[in-house]
């Protein structure tokens, strides 16, 4: 990443955090920024690049004090848009016969450098703000969900969220993800 991209995001994304605080009550964004222009974590700051080029709106909602990383999610009202139109995985993606998307959430997921939400962490995330009001995010499934074929999303509709299941080969406009991100 060239050093005014660099600068651009680490502006974008003090920006967010100073509106935000409520999602990070208790943390300075100096100690942040000193951590990520550390060469060490050069990989994440494209990760967040990515994260936020497709609408995520990345901010931090945690730190953890074990080892010491801040915790990023995708924050925007709505799944982010440059990540919508997918389905779940490559297995779902190759059982399609027609009408396939371009991509599925966890090989997007997999080259951004970031992990789907699980369940505990989209729930985390709406205890924050009211998300995905008009869409839905895909989020880690089970393995013995999967197995069977299934996938699980999420969204929140009259005040509350809700945990749906899908087949891992469908797809919609307004279904995508949201990813999380220790930095």
């Amino acid at each position: 990443m060239k050093a005014e991209q660099k600068s651009a995001l680490l502006a974008m994304l003090k920006a967010r955090f100073d509106a935000n605080m409520q999602r990070h009550p208790g943390l300075h964004w100096a100690s942040v920024q000193e951590k990520l222009e550390t060469l060490a974590v050069a990989e994440k700051v494209r990760s967040l690049q990515e994260m936020e080029s497709t609408g995520g709106e990345p901010d931090i909602i945690g730190y953890d004090e074990h080892d010491g990383s801040y915790l990023f999610v995708d924050c925007s009202a709505e799944s982010p848009e440059g990540r919508r139109n997918c389905c779940y995985d490559r297995a779902g993606l190759e059982s399609r016969k027609e009408h396939r998307p371009q991509n599925n959430a966890a090989d997007m997921a997999a080259d951004m450098g970031i992990e789907l939400l699980n369940e505990e962490q989209y729930r985390q995330l709406q205890q924050l703000g009211e998300f995905d009001q008009k869409t839905s995010s895909w989020i880690q499934t089970p393995p013995q969900i999967r197995q069977l074929g299934g996938a699980l999303f999420c969204d929140r509709r009259y005040g509350q969220v809700f945990v749906y299941h899908n087949g891992a080969q469908s797809y919609y406009g307004v279904r995508g993800f949201r990813g999380f991100l220790r930095v």
